[in-house]
C-alpha cells in the first residue's frame, strides 16, 4: 500500500484501489487532497502491472461529500480559477488513463465528489449513494468538470435540471438516468466492483485500452471521422500478438492467455 497524506493507493493483483482517506471531513476535496489524488494517479499510470483503477472513499458515509468550502470561501477570482484548473487537471488524468477506471460510490458524492465519479469510466453505487451538483446554492458553479462531463453522460436537459436546482438524487434515480451503471446493496459494493474489475482483466489489455481511446476520442468527433478512427484502431489490433492468441483460442474452443 502506498500512503500519501490524504489518500491511500494499493495494487492487489492488478486492481489498483485509490481511497480518499479523510473520513472525518467526509473525504472533502481540499487542494491537498486533489494534489495527492493527482500524484496517486501518476503512480498508477506508471505501474505497468495495474490493469484497472478503482476509486472510493474511506468510511461508511461518503465517497466524497464535496469540496472544502472553508478553503474556498476567501478565494479571489484568480485563485478560484486556479483551484478549478487543479481539479480539472487531476480528474482529466483519471479520465485519460490508458486503463479503465471504476468509481465505487459508497455514500455521498456531491459537488466535487460527483465530478470525481464522473471522471471514471464506470460508476457502481451502493443503495446509500447520493449524488448531486449543489454548487449554485453556494453561489458558484461546478468547477471540476461537472458542467461538461455530466451533460455528456446524462444528456444536456437532465444535466441542466440537476445543476440549476442543485438537486441531490438517490441511487435509484441516478441509475435510471445513466449516472450510475449499477446499484447494489451496501455490503455487496466491494465484491461487485472486484468482479467487474476481474471481468475486464480477462480481456486483451491492448484491446480494452484501444476501445477506451476510440470511445473517448470519437465522442468529440463527427460520426464519419469517429468511424474512421475506429477503423484505424481496429486495424492496429492485428499487429498485436493478442489478436492471434484470442482468435486462435476461439477457433480451438480454448481460453486465451493474453499478454
Amino acid at each position: 500500500m502506498t500512503e500519501f497524506n490524504t489518500v491511500l493507493l494499493e495494487n492487489n493483483a492488478g486492481i489498483a484501489t485509490l481511497t480518499i482517506n479523510q473520513p472525518k471531513s467526509l473525504n472533502a476535496l481540499s487542494s491537498e487532497v486533489l494534489s495527492d489524488i493527482s500524484a496517486a494517479v501518476d503512480a498508477v499510470a506508471a505501474d505497468t502491472s495495474a490493469r484497472v483503477l478503482v476509486i472510493t472513499g474511506a468510511g461508511d458515509k461518503a465517497f466524497v461529500a464535496g469540496a472544502n468550502i472553508k478553503e474556498m470561501l476567501p478565494l479571489s477570482p484568480e485563485e478560484g480559477e486556479a483551484l478549478s484548473k487543479l481539479g480539472n487537471d487531476t480528474f482529466s488524468k483519471i479520465a485519460n488513463l490508458a486503463i479503465p477506471s471504476i468509481a465505487a460510490v459508497n455514500g455521498f458524492a456531491l459537488g466535487g465528489g460527483s465530478e470525481l465519479a464522473l471522471s471514471a469510466d464506470i460508476r457502481i453505487g451502493s443503495t446509500a449513494a447520493r449524488l448531486g451538483q449543489p454548487e449554485v446554492g453556494l453561489g458558484i458553479i461546478p468547477g471540476f468538470g461537472g458542467t461538461q462531463r455530466l451533460s455528456r453522460i446524462v444528456g444536456i436537459a437532465k444535466a441542466k435540471e440537476l445543476i440549476y436546482t442543485g438537486k441531490v438524487i438517490k441511487a435509484d434515480e441516478a441509475l435510471s438516468i445513466g449516472l450510475l451503471n449499477q446499484v447494489v446493496e451496501v455490503e455487496e459494493l466491494a465484491e461487485t466492483v472486484e468482479k467487474l474489475a476481474k471481468a475486464i482483466m480477462k480481456q486483451a489489455p491492448n484491446s480494452v485500452a484501444a476501445s477506451k481511446e476510440a470511445i473517448d476520442k470519437g465522442i468529440e468527433m463527427p460520426l464519419a471521422d469517429a468511424l474512421t478512427l475506429e477503423a484505424k484502431y481496429f486495424g492496429e489490433q492485428f499487429a498485436h500478438e493478442n489478436q492471434t492468441i484470442g482468435m486462435t483460442a476461439f477457433v480451438e474452443k480454448g481460453k486465451p492467455e493474453f499478454k
